[in-house]
């Protein structure tokens, strides 16, 4: 009877600590290229960068084998290939789990399996196959008292939406709403894992430049655009379009599944018609995108979703066919060298810009107190305690002139938190001489090299006066 209790209680703390985790960046490890480093190598860099959660697209015994006591939590790939035989035969899905994962865990600590990728593009027409195979990995997980530690999920692109823009008219493709996707929430559900989504608003952006905004597809200052369905205002692609599978999820009925990020990014190089990319967006891309996920992980519609958010990729994979910027997404080059600077966790970004070096908003990479213009703005992304924490210190002990947002002063409106912290962290940031460090007030502020186009007086308080209409199609 109290082994039956203890079992119960374990169940539903490892339940919880897997629902509750904050949010975090991993990386995608793809190796389809002829020229990467080995496996022992990688997981060394990795250790370095101080990533601690990467995503293989198979169950390659090298890699593996060198994640073994790294630390490093792990998701492991069933390709689309095999769909077929997991969903028909629970013999091979019972196999294939004890020679790909039982044989590592909890050595290599597998955290998931994805099992296939983007199913409903995939040219093999496995769709059907997904939620039977899907269940049959899990049981054969139950079957070795992995389920606890070990979660089931599959990742879906954006093109799975049958509309996303704007955010709030989010909704999953009709045809695949009974067959599939009740079926695949019903199954995460029951199972407490979470739905796998791959995110790019590279793609958004470079076939809707005309309409998007650079800033607002990298992360960087820009007045916003307000979604006329919910209300809420984004200031970021990336948000707008998460916003579109919770809309999606809402819809259903699926509020309570979570999400996460399997792949996004941006490329470094492209071929001449494959608008924005280069080496500095990609940089202010990702490191925006990172600086966002590890201080508020939310998005507008769902604020405590604490997203976890896998980076693509690891390297340039010189063998992926397709456009150049298939070969170029990569942070890191074969040599391992850096293609751009992107830090992976709190402390790398306080040791980088906005607190010193690396990728700025403006995606440009210079030390803070660097030329001739900078400014520290509050980031509209950060939870309000923080904005309220870092406001209380500047005005406080940082000695930051706040007397004109006091009530009735000449800067008090707007009266947001968001205008007051602005204005003090810019008060501080100038006095302390635009030093390295002196704007981040723990992930709740950053620095931007051009001034901000509109602001209520001629400081720094950025007061957006119209807002244009964002028609792009996400």
């Amino acid at each position: 009877m109290h082994r039956l209790i203890v079992s119960a209680i374990l169940f539903s703390f490892f339940t919880i600590l897997i629902l509750s985790d904050a949010s975090s960046i991993g990386v995608n490890y793809g190796r389809v290229a002829d020229n990467l480093p080995s496996a022992v190598k990688v997981v060394k860099l990795l250790k370095l960068q101080g990533v601690d959660r990467v995503k293989l697209y198979d169950t390659d015994p090298a890699v593996l084998r060198a994640l073994s006591g790294s630390g490093i939590k792990v998701t492991v790939d069933l390709p689309n290939e095999q769909l077929y035989l997991a969903a028909k035969k629970r013999s091979f899905a019972e196999s294939w789990v004890e020679k790909n994962v039982v044989v590592y865990h909890p050595r290599t600590e597998i955290e998931a399996i994805a099992v296939g990728n983007e199913v409903f593009v995939d040219s093999h027409n496995t769709t059907k196959y997904l939620v039977p195979a899907m269940r049959n990995i899990h049981e054969a997980l139950v079957k070795h008292n992995l389920e606890r530690f070990i979660k089931v999920s599959s990742p879906i692109a954006l093109t799975a939406l049958g509309s996303s823009y704007p955010s709030s008219s989010g909704s999953f493709r009709p045809e695949l709403v009974e067959p599939v996707f009740k079926p695949m929430l019903n199954f995460i559900r029951e199972t407490a894992s979470y739905l796998m989504v791959n995110v790019y608003p590279f793609f958004a952006y470079e076939s809707n430049a005309d309409v998007i905004s650079l800033d607002y597809a990298l992360f960087r200052e820009n007045p916003g655009s307000v979604d006329p369905g919910n209300g809420l205002r984004y200031f970021n692609l990336f948000d707008a379009q998460i916003d579109a599978v919770f809309a999606a999820l809402s819809a259903l009925k699926y509020d309570d599944v979570r999400v996460v990020v399997s792949e996004t990014g941006w490329p470094s190089k492209g071929d001449s018609d494959e608008v924005g990319a280069s080496p500095q967006n990609a940089a202010a891309f990702n490191g925006n995108l990172v600086r966002k996920i590890l201080t508020n992980g939310g998005t507008p519609l769902r604020p405590n979703a604490n997203l976890t958010v896998y980076l693509f990729a690891l390297f340039n994979e010189n063998h992926k066919v397709g456009p150049t910027s298939e070969r170029n997404f990569g942070l890191f080059y074969p040599d391992m060298k850096k293609v751009y600077d992107v830090p992976f966790t709190l402390a790398g970004m306080k040791a980088a810009s906005p607190a010193g070096r690396g990728p700025v908003a403006g995606g440009v990479s210079k030390r803070s107190g660097g030329g001739k213009s900078a400014w520290c703005v509050a980031n509209p992304h950060a939870q309000e305690e923080k904005l309220q924490k870092g406001l209380d210190y500047a005005c406080g002990e940082g000695g930051a002139d706040c007397r004109p947002i006091q009530m009735g002063a000449t800067c008090y409106d707007p009266n947001t938190l968001v205008a007051h912290a602005s204005f003090a962290f810019n008060s501080y940031y100038q006095k302390k001489g635009r030093a390295s460090g002196s704007c981040y007030f723990d992930g709740a502020a950053y620095v931007v090299s051009q001034q901000p186009s509109e602001y209520s007086m001629k400081f720094l308080v950025m007061v957006p006066v119209s807002f244009p209409q964002n028609t792009e199609e996400e």
